[in-house]
């Protein structure tokens, strides 16, 4: 029951790996918009003459806002389609059509629920229970958690349904055709469902939130190591979703409006051009010290450990790590390549020190957001183009370059004095390399391209003991027949920061390169 337990929670943290994905475009152009027609930075820079209102440019940046701003507007539906596309083992393209179906039928049924049976109103005035929850702020609000919710009950009808054969008179409707009609009824049902069991999930939901807060400091460490602390069994992004997206990290009112979740506050903020709460931004400014800072630091100790004849092979690997998660704040390549090395200096050091970050930044009012994770580019947007007296940003700074330098001598301390194993350090000689877009050009000039993914898949059990392969955004995610099947060594011999084998699920962490990889993988599959 564990096993599938986790194995479920694995999928499903992979699924929001293609919403989530989006974010990063769509708060560059919600950051980009709002930032540069904000009254603040307008009139802060007296650039009134080219971008006050009225003027061409003010006018395309609107355009660029709108459209960042319709993602997040829609990201439960994104959400329903994401996770119905990715727990699906079949017609996949079915489950995303069925789910968009199924979602819309929800919030109409819901919707109805409301306004037809229910007369909310009346039930707020009576005492007691129903009375009580229902007093409770926007309580009719599913967000994401609905799409999350329609996503996974589209999968299992998908799954269930999609071979389905009806009687001959109804046989047009058989198979994968009858999917999004039972889909339909399920997002009716749903409806209904939520109008009545919602209130008290959300109160509930909401109390969570209020009990981090009352927490306080000690609530913002618990966040920050579990977040960290998850990162290896990617359930990560199933941990911080709610705070990022729900009551769970916070309520506020909005240019009258009420907006729930942590990014969302941010968001709304900067929109109505109004200093951003640093209560909110605490899931979020606590990123940025260790991520642009801290790691670089760890890795340029890991580079003076490494044995002189190994420094110029791993000198490449810790590089581009490093580099990406400055730029995007995308992390698991370094992580893994300390985590298997020494996992006392991962959740021991590492995560205590993440957490303070965290801590640190709610202490001194860091203000700052993110769209996808805590890399420059985020940092510049959220916070430095936000103005010091809307974000307070200029304390990442500091605690940054503290941060790289704690990083740099925690970690030299923990390798020389336990002999740690991380790269360029291990006993075997075989290489530590990532492959390049040189490497893939002069293996398919030599005619054997797809090496690496006849590699890939030898070092997993071979093509028979293979289920299921996918990727979220650095890691490979593999279900196998039999785990005892995949080599380690021969995975990381193929340019992976790490790997972690559990049963039959296998990740194997490649960084920002492995959407590519999987495909090759697929190509490779598809000719034997």
């Amino acid at each position: 029951m564990k096993d599938k337990v986790f194995d479920s929670l694995q999928r499903l943290g992979k699924t929001f790996m293609l919403p989530i994905a989006l974010l990063p475009v769509a708060g560059l152009m919600l950051g980009i918009g709002a930032s540069f027609t904000g009254d603040a930075f307008v009139k802060t820079y007296g650039l009134e003459g080219i971008l006050g209102h009225g003027t061409l440019l003010f006018k395309i940046l609107t355009v660029l806002k709108d459209c960042g701003g319709i993602v997040f507007a829609n990201l439960p539906l994104l959400f329903a389609v994401g996770v119905a596309l990715g727990m699906a083992k079949k017609v996949k393209e079915v489950a995303a059509l069925s789910a968009v179906v199924s979602y819309l039928m929800m919030y109409a049924s819901l919707t109805s629920v409301i306004d037809n049976i229910l007369d909310i109103e009346k039930l707020r005035e009576v005492p007691g229970l129903i009375g009580s929850v229902l007093s409770f702020s926007d309580t009719m609000n599913t967000g994401v958690f609905g799409g999350i919710i329609v996503g996974a009950v589209v999968a299992w009808l998908t799954n269930k349904y999609y071979t389905i054969e009806l009687p001959a008179s109804l046989s047009f409707f058989s198979g994968v055709r009858f999917v999004p009609i039972v889909s339909a009824f399920a997002g009716v049902v749903l409806g209904f469902v939520f109008g009545f069991g919602w209130p008290i999930v959300a109160k509930g939901i909401a109390g969570l939130g209020v009990l981090v807060a009352n927490l306080d400091v000690f609530g913002t460490f618990i966040y920050g190591y579990v977040y960290r602390a998850l990162i290896p069994l990617g359930l990560h992004h199933v941990f911080y979703l709610p705070f990022w997206q729900t009551a769970m990290g916070g309520t506020a009112m909005v240019d009258g409006q009420l907006i729930e979740g942590a990014q969302n506050i941010i968001f709304a903020q900067i929109e109505a051009g109004q200093p951003v709460s640093y209560e909110a931004a605490r899931f979020f400014s606590g990123l940025f010290p260790f991520m642009i800072c801290g790691f670089p630091g760890a890795a340029l100790a890991m580079y003076h450990t490494a044995k002189p004849e190994r420094k110029e092979d791993v000198k490449g690997l810790l590089l581009s790590a490093s580099l990406t998660s400055i730029l995007t704040g995308i992390t698991e390549p370094i992580e893994f390549s300390f985590l298997f090395a020494s996992p006392l200096l991962y959740f021991g050091v590492h995560c205590v020190l993440a957490a303070l970050s965290f801590v640190i930044m709610q202490i001194l009012h860091v203000a700052v957001g993110v769209t996808f994770s805590g890399g420059i580019i985020d940092f510049l947007l959220y916070g430095v183009l936000q103005g010091q007296s809307h974000t307070n940003w200029i304390p990442v700074v500091f605690v940054g370059i503290a941060y790289a330098f704690i990083y740099y001598f925690v970690f030299l301390f923990f390798i020389k004095k336990f002999d740690l194993k991380t790269p360029g350090r291990e006993d075997d000689v075989q290489e530590s390399k990532l492959y390049t877009k040189k490497d893939y050009l002069e293996k398919k000039e030599a005619g054997s391209f797809d090496q690496r993914s006849a590699d890939i898949v030898e070092a997993l059990g071979g093509k028979d003991n293979l289920v299921e392969v996918d990727n979220c955004a650095t890691r490979l995610r593999v279900t196998v027949k039999d785990g005892s099947l995949a080599n380690e060594a021969a995975l990381k011999a193929t340019g992976a920061a790490g790997v972690l084998i559990k049963n039959q699920n296998v990740q194997v962490i490649y960084g920002t390169m492995v959407p590519g990889i999987r495909l090759k993988i697929d190509e490779y599959l598809e000719t034997l």
